[in-house]
């Protein structure tokens, strides 16, 4: 009796759910029929690991509902469900419903992380069904692909947030409504965020003039964020079309290094080209620096350029956002959710035009 109950729960797993004591169904995070987006650490297969913000995970299923098993506290996360208005959900318990009460059928859900690492660690362990329901098989992505390396702009920080707010909590940022989301979404484009606020392309926000080791370049080729640590398989994803957009915490003060600022560029140009052969890159400025800050930033932007065109490079493109007037602040000044709105709406046909998507 004991061997055929033991044959019973290596049969479940094999399949890849195990039936648990609530009548629900759970499923491996590791399981190929997820689509993730994003930078995730499956090195233990019994967890899903990521500190990079923006991370998707794409799913089919069956049944009425859909939750995860994950470690409590995890942040805020957008859920798309079939062809639903998407909504936000909090991370406090163990178990996070996503979705319940769904007409009996088949499914396609979409859970986007809202938060950066910086202050979120979030660890899925399991995904959750109905008894007898669960994954279906791997669902198409869009062939298009896209990478946004930047700072606190690009993490999407105070985009929902009131702009006279004198503290930070995570309800104020939100990765699905930063311009690059909402850009990647109009082109129909999948899109991958490497970010972290307070970070530079040779220092941090008011760091050290002659440069920071935990610096962007220095952590590119992490799959958290930080110094050190497992590294990223890049032919795991390759993009179409990398923009970056950094120098506005290596311009704060107390001053910065205008030749350390340019050889940055030029150094993390040639990383980003080795790892992506056949990339269009992009050097974006904005929106939250302006006057000598901004046109340091852009000389710095046209001598990396014309570095690279130097070594053949002609792939290699600037865009400017339009700086901030005051009217779209979020929390801290930083670019409010109709600023990023605004942001995509610029961005989009100029992506466009190097691509020729329609």
């Amino acid at each position: 009796m004991i061997q055929y109950a033991k044959t019973i729960l290596l049969s479940l797993f094999l399949l890849g759910a195990v039936s648990t004591c609530d009548a629900s169904a759970e499923f491996s995070p590791s399981d190929e029929r997820i689509a993730y987006v994003g930078r995730v650490s499956l090195t233990n297969p019994d967890k899903a690991v990521f500190t990079w913000p923006g991370v998707q995970l794409h799913y089919n299923f069956s049944g009425t509902s859909a939750k995860l098993r994950m470690k409590p506290d995890s942040g805020y996360f957008m859920v798309e469900v079939d062809d639903n208005e998407p909504k936000k959900v909090k991370s406090t318990d163990a178990i996070l419903t996503l979705a319940e009460g769904l007409p009996e059928g088949n499914h396609r859900i979409t859970v986007t992380s809202c938060n950066e690492g910086l202050r979120k660690h979030p660890e899925i362990y399991g995904l959750i069904f109905d008894d007898g329901h669960g994954l279906l098989e791997k669902p198409e992505l869009p062939v298009r692909k896209m990478e946004f390396i930047g700072n606190s702009i690009t993490c999407g920080l105070g985009n929902e947030g009131d702009p006279k707010a004198k503290k930070f909590d995570n309800s104020m940022q939100n990765s699905y409504y930063t311009y690059e989301a909402i850009a990647s979404r109009e082109l129909n484009s999948q899109w991958v965020v490497v970010a972290r606020s307070g970070i530079g392309i040779y220092r941090k926000n008011n760091g050290n003039i002659k440069g920071d080791e935990a610096n962007m370049p220095n952590m590119y080729e992490n799959v958290q964020f930080g110094l050190g640590g497992e590294k990223w398989d890049f032919s795991k994803y390759t993009p179409d079309v990398v923009c970056v957009n950094l120098g506005t915490n290596d311009t704060s003060n107390p001053g910065y290094d205008m030749k350390l600022l340019t050889e940055a560029y030029v150094k993390f140009l040639k990383k980003i080209r080795g790892h992506y052969p056949e990339a269009k890159i992009v050097l974006l400025t904005g929106t939250m620096i302006n006057g000598k800050r901004l046109e340091d930033v852009k000389k710095a932007h046209r001598d990396a350029i014309a570095e690279a065109k130097s070594r053949g490079d002609n792939e290699v493109y600037t865009f400017d956002f339009t700086p901030e007037d005051g009217t779209m602040y979020g929390v801290f000044k930083h670019p409010s959710r109709k600023r990023h709105e605004k942001m995509a709406e610029e961005l989009v046909p100029f992506i466009k035009e190097i691509t020729g998507w329609e």
